[in-house]
């Protein structure tokens, strides 16, 4: 939904609801309809029966700019949900995992173990290279 020009506007992530509220005057009293609406169309006079076509191109290109703006807010906000709605923390599987009497890994712990396999004096030279085999693969995705 359109917001006047000069609303503030907040993302309640609570809610999750957008919220907006019209500024306050210095004296602690709300505009008038007709200065909301003055601000809104900025230098445009709003008393007169006809408006020129480069006002009236200002004013669309206006609207269009900020429902673009808008639509791209909502967009990238849902995008963060449903990515939110896919994934856990990796603290919380781990959790799950020693629960299962699995653990889990990351690709660093993994490299650690197999710098220090090849680097240790009782490792054969077949465990050193595979160690080097396996290395390869995990720096190969960094």
């Amino acid at each position: 939904q359109a917001v006047p020009a000069g609303s503030h506007v907040r993302l309640n992530l609570q809610t999750g609801e957008r919220e907006a509220k019209l500024p306050d005057r210095e004296n602690g009293e709300s505009d008038t309809r007709e200065e909301r609406r003055r601000k809104r169309l900025g230098k445009v006079d709003v008393n007169a029966n006809s408006f020129t076509s480069e006002e009236l191109k200002k004013a669309l290109a206006k609207m269009k700019e900020s429902e673009k703006a808008e639509r791209k807010v909502s967009f990238l906000f849902l995008k963060q949900c449903t990515v939110r709605k896919k994934f856990r923390p990796i603290e919380q599987l781990k959790e799950e995992f020693e629960k299962l009497n699995m653990k889990i890994e990351t690709d660093y712990e993994i490299m650690v173990k197999l710098i220090s396999k090849f680097n240790s004096s009782a490792s054969t030279l077949d465990e050193k290279v595979a160690a080097l085999y396996d290395l390869e693969y995990y720096v190969h995705q960094v």
